[in-house]
């Protein structure tokens, strides 16, 4: 049974984007290029992908190059499940790179406007935890980061 694909719109960067993508997760790779005709009334867009496939971490994704007509906001994320600090850093340093912007709570916005939720396994230890109390504490304590600090979760569920 076919998989529900995601479609990420853009305005002529899906390829170097899918390229960009796909370097940041293993089991990760395009799939396919399929590119405008040469016979076209634009003659600029010919040869240009029009839709990259890809997957990420074995989902698949594909980036369409449909223009200026649609830009990317928070009412759609991505969300990355990441082990701890080390992981985390690494992703949200990539995707905060060249132009893209710090969120609130974990959230990061890439280059190209769409926004990534880079989660840390221990937030289902925190803030999803068994003691309200403490996933009270952790809760506040997200709510006042930008990237996430795994050791400061942590701590504010311990009530350190």
């Amino acid at each position: 049974m076919p998989r529900i694909t995601p479609v990420l719109w853009f305005d002529g960067q899906a390829e170097t984007a899918a390229a960009f993508y796909t370097s940041l997760f293993a089991d990760s790779r395009v799939t396919n290029v399929s590119r405008y005709p040469d016979d076209l009334p634009d003659p600029t867009l010919a040869g240009q992908a029009l839709v990259v496939e890809f997957e990420l971490g074995g989902q698949p994704f594909q980036a369409l190059n449909g223009g200026p007509g649609f830009t990317p906001n928070e009412a759609v994320s991505l969300s990355v499940p990441v082990g701890g600090q080390d992981e985390l850093d690494r992703h949200w340093d990539a995707l905060v790179a060249d132009g893209g912007q710090e969120g609130r709570c974990g959230w990061v916005r890439d280059r190209w406007g769409f926004w990534w939720q880079i989660v840390p396994s221990v937030m289902q230890s925190t803030i999803g935890g068994d003691d309200p109390a403490g996933a009270a504490r952790a809760l506040a304590a997200m709510m006042g980061m930008t990237r996430l600090v795994v050791a400061d979760l942590e701590k504010a569920y311990a009530g350190d």
